[in-house]
């Protein structure tokens, strides 16, 4: 193996983690859990810091990478669910965004035989408080009790930022297609 290949082991390793981090939700252990997701999240920059400053892009790594992170996050957002720790619809809503984004991509490699991901900031915000979600109702559940209202803010931003990513990769995604299939425009 050549060291141009370990971000891809680390991101393999990172999707990995998703069965442990789920058996440990299905059994009430959520400091591990915490630590898990830690642990996830740096080898997420890790792996990410090795391609920029290496150069050691792949098109293996550019479909991994996501994959991995998609899993975990619809394992996990499926498993906290299942426990009771966010409500059902809100996981529903969470994966069904992705598996939107997902058949949208695919739409769109099919309509333009080209697929760019350019992630926007809107699905980086999105990320990023489904992420502080889960992580505040594993602390309020093992660690420290939170407020209920900071905790009911964070379900209203996750609801209107997930909402809001879907319908702007469909527009987006749309409008592109569109414009491809027409020449001259």
């Amino acid at each position: 193996m050549s060291l141009r290949q370990l971000p891809n082991v680390i991101t393999v390793l990172r999707l990995l983690l998703t069965l442990p981090i789920v058996l440990a939700l299905l059994d009430g252990h959520y400091g591990w859990v915490l630590a898990l997701l830690l642990l996830a999240g740096i080898s997420d920059g890790l792996d990410g810091w090795l391609v920029r400053r290496y150069g050691w892009h792949t098109r293996l790594g550019g479909y991994l990478d996501p994959l991995a992170d998609k899993v975990l996050m619809m394992g996990t957002y499926f498993t906290v669910a299942w426990v009771g720790l966010i409500p059902w619809w809100l996981m529903v809503l969470v994966v069904a965004r992705d598996v939107v984004i997902i058949l949208g991509a695919l739409a769109y490699r099919a309509v333009t035989r080209s697929l760019e991901m350019q992630p926007l900031l809107i699905s980086k915000l999105n990320t990023f408080f489904q992420i502080v979600l889960v992580l505040s109702v594993l602390v309020n559940a093992g660690v420290i009790s939170l407020p209920q209202l900071y905790l009911d803010a964070l379900v209203g931003i996750v609801l209107v930022t997930t909402v809001s990513s879907g319908v702007a990769y469909v527009v987006g995604w749309s409008r592109r297609a569109l414009a491809a299939r027409q020449p001259g425009v």
